[in-house]
């Protein structure tokens, strides 16, 4: 199950990249996906390994809590390592966004196996 999640949370910072890149006219290019991408995309991988660390599947929304804000502070981090800067409006919307999206079908998952 743990893989499940996994792909999840990758689409949807791939899709939070992707209409970011959009709304601000940048072009979904390959290279300007992956260049704005990797940051987040290996925050998510430190977050996953924090879970797992923590023997964890990533199901619970505690779980996804830990994967969102470790993806939100190294992501940015990285990004303003490399020049491509950050903003706490910016911060704002990547918490949120990638929050409604990772989270909130963890929320429905449990909901759902609970009643089933």
């Amino acid at each position: 199950m743990r893989r499940w999640w996994w792909l999840l949370d990758l689409v949807v910072v791939l899709a939070f990249v992707v209409i970011g890149r959009a709304s601000h006219h940048h072009g979904e290019t390959a290279t300007g996906i992956v260049s704005t991408a990797w940051p987040f995309v290996l925050g998510l991988g430190a977050g996953w390994l924090v879970v797992a660390v923590r023997g964890r599947t990533g199901a619970r929304v505690a779980d996804g809590a830990v994967v969102l804000v470790t993806m939100v502070v190294v992501g940015n981090a990285l990004r303003v390592l490399v020049g491509q800067g950050s903003a706490a409006a910016f911060v704002a919307v990547t918490l949120a966004f990638n929050g409604v999206f990772m989270l909130g079908p963890r929320a429905l998952w449990l909901r759902v196996a609970r009643h089933a």
